[in-house]
């Protein structure tokens, strides 16, 4: 009896060992949660994490990651869920997993540190070595268990950083060295030596543009909408024939190969090669959010019905996958099926299948090229290689659709976000120009948006739908929200959308404004909000956007003052980055240009929105007010007052250019 109690006293203490959880099982975070079940000993970025850290003098192994990235599932596959690395990690190190999208000023200051140290931008996973001081003295990305010709295997990398890390004179020497990277590269010599203008800005826009391939860089492939949006801008106000050429190339491009899902709508997050043929299988609500304004705008332009359809499948795609109770959830996954691309792409035979008795088969076939027969792995993702979709589309797609009908679709991030959310609420208000159904959704999902995520006063980062959101707004979740109210303002002229967008913007000063400096959050780590638009527009050039266009619309001095004194405080880092900080840029020349304002009745600017529209000024904002005639001003001074609407249109396309020109 004895030896079967202790036989049962072994046997339940080894299924306890091989199934307990980490800390992460008390997180609703959907990827914290994918992490609950390592061997790793997982902590949560919270006081009484570092505090633990102090006390125990142990130094910190941060890894920062998203639930739907896919180097971040094979590492934890390889690493995380390896019993020695874990046993390596849990004796030398405490170890803390951040999710980005729930804690994006915890990425962004680290994502700052791995830029200067490795003079290239980071990405996911990020993994950070530190001391509890939270000193950097090792920073990279994915870590392969063994090692590869790039890099060190992950068990050796621990056991090297651990013995780093007791040895004080080596370990200070890297933290400076590190630190030196960070500081030196912050200093800004000389501003005087450079300027910001329209032609300083067209010169560095060109000079980052592949035309050999399209898009900006030479490596992988981001839509980066914030650049492609000032390049629209530039295109508009110099009327550049080179610029206006490139930002219609790259509409195409991302339109016709592989960063667009020809068979379900919408962007993936970005292209694995330099030529937009294979991309990373993600979709990100904050790509489709961004995206789908500069095709509206291409559409207006150009009148191209690639892009208007691009429009309506994309807000088709985010409706069907990502829309429930009236707010849109965060991501897809790239991987189904333990295979990356799985659900998206498809057999040699399948496309075959798909093309049978279509009478335009052969010009698909020429318009896929050499893709279809297999472009990747041994699966045909769809790429068109002509300048619009070949005859025949419709049917062909049809046909894919009935076959991944039968697939899995990937794991979908649940988490309700509040900056991205509003972004998408932005995105509609501006579609509905083509379709005004996409006002009333808009309505309903901004509604459901403040319902959930305005309590006491104030707004709320991120939570899972029948959960009470408990994380604080950052300064991304205000700017975005008040750009949406800006946009749903000029939509249907409720004065409640402006009063509750200024509200907000005074709230947000008094949280993230401290000093003349502007933070990403209000928890007293005081990370300074940067410039970086790579993969969405920074929160910081976005409030400063939105403080000019309530400047205009509210004529405020006091806004517009406040809002010129960031900009000149920050102007000598912009002539270093020029085009490369492309939403701060926006922001700058709004102000030395002027924001424009259209005035004139509620039912005047409604039934002209299609006219309007027109306009090829970029920073032009319409309000209304008591009186019929239309009035064009910016915040100092009126400059035509008419009855007629296409005498002022005629006035700010060639007049008013004279003046910025």
């Amino acid at each position: 009896m004895k030896l079967l109690f202790l036989f049962y006293m072994i046997f339940t203490t080894l299924l306890y060992a091989n199934n307990i959880k980490n800390a992460l099982q008390y997180e609703t975070s959907p990827y914290l949660k994918q992490h609950e079940n390592n061997p790793v000993r997982w902590y949560v970025w919270n006081e009484k994490t570092l505090l633990k850290v102090k006390k125990e003098h142990k130094p910190i192994f941060l890894s920062i990651g998203y639930s739907t990235c896919h180097w971040c599932h094979v590492m934890a596959k390889e690493s995380f869920e390896n019993k020695k690395i874990a046993k390596l990690l849990n004796d030398n190190f405490i170890s803390i997993k951040v999710d980005r999208e729930e804690m994006p000023h915890i990425d962004a200051l680290y994502q700052n540190i791995y830029y200067h140290v490795n003079k290239r931008t980071g990405g996911w996973p990020l993994s950070v070595f530190m001391t509890p001081q939270r000193e950097v003295f090792y920073i990279t990305g994915y870590i392969p268990p063994q090692k590869e010709f790039y890099s060190e295997g992950f068990s050796n990398l621990i056991i090297r950083l651990s013995k780093l890390y007791k040895n004080k004179k080596a370990l200070k020497e890297k933290i400076d060295e590190i630190q030196k990277d960070v500081t030196s590269a912050v200093k800004i010599s000389n501003p005087g030596d450079e300027n910001v203008s329209l032609s300083t800005l067209k010169k560095s826009l060109k000079k980052s543009f592949d035309d050999i391939y399209i898009g900006f860089g030479t490596g992988k492939k981001f839509p980066e909408a914030s650049k492609l949006s000032l390049m629209m801008d530039l295109a508009a106000i110099t009327q550049d024939k080179k610029l206006q050429k490139q930002s219609f190339e790259m509409l195409d491009i991302m339109a016709l190969r592989g960063l667009y899902d020809h068979i379900g709508g919408g962007f993936f997050r970005y292209s694995v090669d330099v030529n937009w043929e294979i991309p990373h299988f993600e979709k990100m609500l904050y790509n489709q959010a961004e995206l789908i304004p500069l095709y509206l705008r291409g559409y207006t332009l150009r009148h191209k019905k690639l892009y208007k359809s691009v429009v309506q499948e994309t807000i088709l795609m985010t409706q069907k996958r990502f829309l429930k109770n009236n707010l849109y959830w965060s991501a897809s996954n790239a991987d189904s099926q333990g295979k990356e691309g799985e659900f998206f792409t498809f057999t040699t035979q399948e496309v075959k299948q798909a093309l049978k008795n279509n009478p335009y088969a052969a010009e698909i076939e020429d318009a896929m090229g050499l893709g279809i027969e297999g472009n990747f792995e041994d699966k045909v993702h769809v790429n068109f290689y002509n300048d619009d979709r070949p005859r025949g589309f419709e049917a062909f797609k049809n046909n894919l659709e009935k076959i991944r009908q039968k697939k899995e679709y990937p794991f979908i991030d649940k988490k309700i976000n509040t900056a991205w959310n509003a972004m998408m609420i932005e995105a509609l208000y501006k579609a509905s120009v083509i379709d005004k159904r996409y006002a009333k959704t808009a309505d309903k999902n901004l509604q459901a948006l403040k319902n959930l995520m305005f309590r006491q006063g104030e707004l709320y980062h991120q939570t899972l739908l029948g959960i009470k959101p408990k994380q604080k707004g950052l300064l991304e979740d205000y700017s975005f929200f008040i750009s949406a109210l800006i946009a749903g303002y000029e939509v249907d002229y409720d004065i409640q959308k402006l009063d509750f967008a200024e509200y907000l913007l005074n709230l947000a000063k008094s949280k993230f404004y401290k000093n003349g400096v502007w933070y990403l959050s209000n928890d007293g780590l005081h990370v300074k909000a940067g410039f970086n638009d790579k993969y969405y527009t920074s929160p910081l050039s976005k409030i400063l956007q939105n403080i000019l266009k309530l400047a205009a619309l509210k004529a405020s001095f006091v806004y517009e003052k406040f809002a010129r004194k960031t900009i000149e405080n920050i102007k000598p880092e912009l002539a270093v980055k020029q085009a490369n900080a492309p939403a701060l840029a926006k922001a700058y020349l709004m102000q030395e240009l002027g924001v424009v304002t259209l005035k004139s009745s509620k039912k005047n600017l409604i039934n002209n929105q299609q006219r309007i529209l027109q306009i090829k000024y970029p920073y032009l904002l319409s309000k209304a007010v008591a009186y019929e005639n239309y009035l064009v001003c910016t915040i100092r001074q009126c400059f035509i007052e008419d009855i007629s609407i296409q005498k002022v249109i005629n006035f700010i396309d060639t007049d008013m250019r004279k003046q910025y020109n």
